[in-house]
């Protein structure tokens, strides 16, 4: 073995030494000098706080009491011409020595007394905006940095700034909002060997809060709960300002581990609940209680993009899924969106609803496996190409008995109550016993075909549901940024009639498609039973259910008597029943804004062979309603009742003829209001008299119409002829 030489060795202790006395040196003069430098970055920290903040930043006196321990008292901080924002009477702060030679300011001990964090927004002039401020950075027309880097700095700057050991003594924290106020006062808390406890009283004694549990982070490891003595949780101030009532009984945060390799910084954590209740009428009527859920998320953040990745699991009672979400923001945005339960038992399903929710299926029995997958992607800069599929696989799933709701109550007769807004409408019975029912056989062909042409083209071969028109509504609205267009087909609108009340939130539509998917993929109805029901309960005017009513109500016939021209009409009216007679003029015949839309209904009826080509705009002319009606048409200009029938929401009400409720038509219903951001664009072809859209070319009749409606006309054709687009080599109705 080669022995190091002796002279070598003299050497290295030499400048061992001489470094450690250079450390010693430097380190004597910077402790008898530290008051004064730390007197000195004091005063340029209030000098910085007034030029770029506008803060007046005071503190009664700073000394060093320790080798890296300082003691602050009467610090307080007041933004220009604002409520006093900060104050505290009492402040000792340690700091480790190791971070620091690195450059790292990692807390040790912190000791604080009596202070009080009061932030204020009366009347918009809040004393915190100077914290969103955006600094002037000579850097910014530099090359962003990696989101990675970003997320593994903040969370080591929020892990450092955790003391050691901590003593806190009656920390008040209140939020003022206007004639509202929110009062949290830390009587006690404590950091001790990584152990957190804390006594938190509530807005002068209404509630009293613990925040407890096990800090390391130095090991970047967190485990905390939140509870209350005696009582839930309740957030105060949620249910004043957003209408939410929020409360539960714990709520646990722990964070296990954060790696940082391959451009990825790698966080895994978990969040848990028990005994959650919200209270929010947008999402449902009654209030909804979940007993237990969690999460345990693992959160990716690339250079780019931030997801939770697929190997993280939500827990909801008996049940389990793999959700994977991802946003990428650059070059473009893309959104992303994947769920996987695997096989779960039905019945856990089902058990695992929570509180409030789905009330159809309170007590529902069943057997088999369910398996629920979803795949959703949409690049920002091509929303046309989202992808979207959703899909239920069952084996061997049955109905053993049905719970609160018989879901086979259409296959017999049944009483049916409308709903109404300003004057209920009688109940009726849906069966033979009802001289108005009309058996499917006994309505015209016409009348069927060109109903389900408007409504639902592929009725008798989807399975309740069109994903080509959810997948088109969902880039509509992303493109609009509103929820303009939906995608109903003719068993979601029997359902939403038959089954549930008309309470607009999240919830309903959820339990809509969810009893959908249950009648059709099991079975429970036939296709004909389901359009006969839907023929003789959907709404064609005011009081008016039915087709059979509306036959005569209009033209004086039975159903069997219609015209393809008066089933169109009918058809046109769906959006907005109520606003019906509006599409008529005095004498009888209907008003020209309607032309359009009859040669479009006819076309696509024509196209699937349910309809003789007609150059005549498909039985148009030939529409009179019936003499007794025509003195009840008020006598209004056609650009004002072509207004009216082009509105309609079928969750309204209204007053007949003399006062309308303001609706979206067909096509806006489908496809959105108008936007007047495209007005420019749309007025290029507007002395064109045909409309071309696919190779098809469609005649406009501009008699007697202004630019605007000749516009709107072609609007309405180029939708909704893109909407058919994929349908047309579909077969059945």
């Amino acid at each position: 073995m080669h022995r190091l030489n002796p002279k070598y060795i003299r050497i290295a202790l030499i400048v061992v030494i001489s470094l450690i006395i250079i450390v010693l040196i430097g380190g004597y003069i910077a402790y008898t000098k530290r008051d004064a430098i730390l007197q000195r970055e004091i005063a340029k920290a209030k000098a910085t706080a007034k030029t770029a903040y506008n803060i007046d930043l005071q503190i009664g006196s700073a000394t060093f009491t320790g080798l890296s321990t300082v003691s602050f008292s009467n610090i307080v901080v007041v933004p220009q011409n604002r409520d006093s924002l900060l104050s505290i009477k009492k402040l000792e702060i340690s700091v480790k020595l190791m971070p620091l030679i690195y450059g790292a300011v990692k807390l040790s001990d912190v000791d604080l007394e009596d202070g009080h964090l009061n932030l204020t927004d009366i009347n918009k002039v809040k004393n915190f905006d100077f914290l969103f401020k955006k600094k002037k950075d000579s850097t910014a027309t530099q090359t962003k940095g990696s989101l990675a880097e970003l997320a593994n700095k903040l969370i080591n700057e929020f892990l450092y700034k955790i003391p050691d050991n901590l003593k806190l003594k009656n920390f008040l924290f209140t939020f003022t909002k206007d004639s509202t106020t929110l009062k949290l006062l830390t009587t006690t808390a404590a950091i001790k060997s990584g152990t957190l406890t804390s006594t938190i009283n509530v807005n002068d004694g209404t509630a009293t809060w613990h925040f407890e549990g096990k800090l390391h982070p130095s090991d970047k490891e967190i485990d905390v709960k939140l509870y209350a003595d005696g009582k839930k949780v309740e957030l105060p101030g949620i249910e004043e300002h957003y209408h939410t009532k929020l409360s539960f009984d714990t709520i646990t945060t722990q964070l296990t581990k954060v790696e940082r390799g391959g451009g990825e910084t790698r966080i895994y954590g978990s969040w848990s609940v028990s005994n959650l209740l919200i209270s929010n009428r947008k999402l449902a009527t009654n209030d909804i209680v979940v007993p237990s859920a969690s999460i345990d998320a693992n959160v990716f953040v690339g250079a780019n993009y931030i997801s939770l990745d697929s190997s993280s699991v939500i827990h909801l009672k008996k049940i389990t899924a793999h959700p994977y979400i991802k946003y990428t923001l650059s070059p473009v945005k893309i959104y992303e969106l994947k769920i996987n339960t695997g096989w779960l038992n039905g019945q856990d399903l089902f058990d695992s609803f929570p509180g409030g929710l789905f009330e159809s299926f309170a007590g529902i029995q069943v057997a088999g496996r369910l398996n629920y997958s979803l795949n959703f992607y949409l690049d920002a800069s091509n929303p046309d190409a989202v992808q979207f599929n959703s899909q239920m696989n069952k084996d061997n799933f049955r109905i053993l008995k049905f719970g609160k709701t018989d879901l086979t109550k259409l296959n017999r007769p049944f009483v049916q109550t409308p709903y109404e807004v300003k004057s209920q409408a009688p109940p009726f019975t849906v069966g033979p016993a009802n001289p108005d029912y009309t058996p499917l056989n006994e309505i015209a062909t016409d009348t069927r075909n060109a109903i389900m042409t408007s409504e639902d083209p592929s009725f008798y071969s989807n399975n309740g549901f069109v994903e080509e028109s959810i997948r088109k509504s969902i880039a509509t609205d992303f493109e609009k940024k509103k929820f303009s267009r939906g995608g109903s087909t003719i068993s979601m609108q029997l359902i939403r009639n038959t089954f549930l009340n008309r309470d607009k939130n999240l919830a309903r539509k959820i339990e809509e498609i969810m009893l959908v998917w249950m009648i059709e993929n099991n079975h429970l109805m036939t296709k004909d039973r389901m359009l006969e029901v839907y023929f003789n309960i959907v709404e064609f005017g005011y009081h008016i259910y039915g087709i059979g009513p509306a036959s005569r109500y209009y033209f004086g016939k039975t159903p069997g008597q219609l015209t393809l021209g008066e089933s169109i009409y009918l058809a046109s009216i769906l959006p907005n029943p109520k606003a019906g007679l509006y599409a008529f003029m005095p004498d009888g015949s209907l008003r020209p804004g309607l032309h359009g839309y009859f040669n479009l209904i006819g076309n696509l009826m024509a196209g699937h062979g349910k309809a003789q080509r007609d150059s005549n705009a498909y039985g148009f002319y030939n529409v009179r309603l019936k003499e007794s009606l025509r003195r009840e048409v008020s006598t209004v200009d056609t650009a004002k009742a072509d207004s009216i029938i082009k509105q309609g929401n079928d969750d309204n009400d209204a007053t007949p003829v003399v006062e309308p409720e303001k609706k979206l038509t067909f096509f806006q219903r489908l496809f959105g209001k108008k936007d007047t951001t495209r007005k420019a664009e749309e007025t290029k072809n507007d002395d064109k008299a045909t409309v071309t859209v696919n190779g098809k070319t469609f005649p406009i009749d501009t008699a007697g119409k202004t630019k605007k409606q000749i516009r709107q006309e072609k609007r309405a054709i180029k939708k909704l002829e893109g909407e058919r687009e994929k349908e047309q080599d579909q077969k059945g109705y």
